[in-house]
């Protein structure tokens, strides 16, 4: 089967603002912020001690003993969120078709907590040498491959390498796999950055926040903005052929209708702030691609990075693509943290449930809008107009992407 619709009809959360789809919704709506001290190591030392971690999370749920073993926090967090996905979709753990499965994810950095203790170990034991799984479990295919052998997808399985931006190509990538034949892809990506030597490479930046209070820490478009708090987690999708969802009486959350990625050919610099005309071009190749009039779009979510000058480009960027009229805005990255390639993930899984739940969540910010970033943030919860989301993501480096969803219609109409 070649050319068949794309269609979301698993999301699996684990994130800060909970494990589960339900328990990430209700954190949104209630506007509930879930950053704080870091615990997964000693942060004190470090001018940035603050993150979004996911509570109370027990990998043992969702893998055996081996496989924990065997890999990364990061790649505990896939196991739960495809086991979550798989069971929202109403799929079996293994695959009943395995060639027909396929899993496309997207890594921005890896197995840090586990490529972390073992080079401290190599350093710092007389033995000198490193555990037998440390060359299976830090790099950035492992979680594909992990979930891909334990779920039996024998499909074409990749890994999307594009920081914060991966998140959206990885679905991309899976409707391009549909297209190709397969009938069910999990896309999607989760994280985990915070170890000393993960925190240590984004401090080099110059774009964390330092400020101790989580409640302003990270402020996204806010005139109070000073730089992002890492987090870690995601969220994992069924993608699935329209008519092999049909066929089983599948729910639908929505489709994959359109997808741009462009790239500023520049590195991220201390004083920089991307190309906006670049995102701006990656965001009406999405539109166009979807077959969408800007007029038609319900609701933007941003990348929301907080740092000022990236803000102003950003809105910059929007404002290029809608007029001084832009579709009402939403983000809800300040409420977690910036989880990378999970992050964007994880803004896909807000707009699905914003459609599923028939409700426009309202921004969790800015409280006061910072000059330049004049956009038209949604204050308030409201019902969907057109059901089309636009959700967007810039990774450091250069990278643009936007992903165009178009919510499934009300139960009785044809999507």
């Amino acid at each position: 089967m070649t050319g068949g619709r794309a269609v979301v009809t698993g999301v699996g959360v684990v994130a800060p603002s909970g494990v589960g789809a339900d328990a990430h919704w209700r954190s949104v709506l209630a506007g509930r912020r879930r950053t704080g001290p870091i615990t997964l190591f000693d942060a004190s030392g470090y001018p940035t001690r603050l993150g979004g971690e996911v509570a109370d999370f027990d990998p043992a749920r969702y893998a055996d003993n081996r496989a924990l073993v065997q890999t990364d926090r990061w790649t505990h967090l896939g196991f739960a969120a495809t086991t979550l996905a798989l069971a929202d979709a109403g799929l079996p753990e293994r695959a009943t078709d395995p060639y027909g499965w396929a899993v496309t994810l997207a890594s921005a950095s890896g197995g840090n907590l586990f490529g972390q203790r073992e080079l401290q170990r190599l350093w710092s034991s007389p033995t000198r040498t490193v555990g037998a799984y440390q060359s299976i479990a830090w790099f950035y295919a492992a979680s594909v491959g992990q979930l891909s052998i334990r779920h039996q997808a024998k499909g074409p399985c990749g890994v999307l390498v594009a920081e914060s931006a991966g998140g959206l190509d990885s679905l991309a990538h899976a409707v391009r796999t549909v297209r190709r034949g397969a009938s069910v892809v999990l896309a999607g990506a989760t994280e985990c950055p915070l170890s000393p030597y993960a925190l240590a490479c984004q401090l080099r930046s110059g774009l964390l926040s330092e400020v101790a209070d989580p409640e302003r820490a990270y402020r996204p478009f806010d005139a109070t903005a000073s730089g992002y708090l890492p987090a870690e987690g995601g969220a994992v999708f069924v993608v699935e052929e329209l008519t092999h969802a049909r066929a089983r009486g599948a729910r639908i959350y929505g489709e994959v209708t359109g997808w741009g990625a462009t790239h500023d050919a520049a590195h991220t610099t201390a004083d920089g702030a991307g190309d906006p005309h670049q995102y701006a071009r990656a965001m009406r190749l999405a539109l166009g691609r979807a077959g969408v009039e800007p007029d038609e779009v319900d609701l933007v979510v941003p990348d929301a990075l907080g740092v000022p000058r990236y803000d102003r480009a950003e809105a910059s960027a929007l404002r290029a693509v809608f007029g001084t009229r832009t579709p009402p805005v939403s983000t809800h990255k300040e409420l977690t943290g910036r989880a990378h390639q999970g992050g964007s993930a994880l803004d896909v899984a807000t707009a699905l449930l914003a459609f599923a739940h028939d409700t426009l969540p309202a921004s969790a910010g800015p409280d006061v809008v910072a000059e330049g970033c004049e956009l038209d943030f949604l204050r308030a919860a409201r019902r969907p107009r057109t059901r089309v989301a636009l959700v967007c993501a810039r990774g450091f480096d250069g990278f643009n992407s936007a992903l165009v969803l178009r919510g499934a219609p009300p139960a009785g109409e044809e999507p």
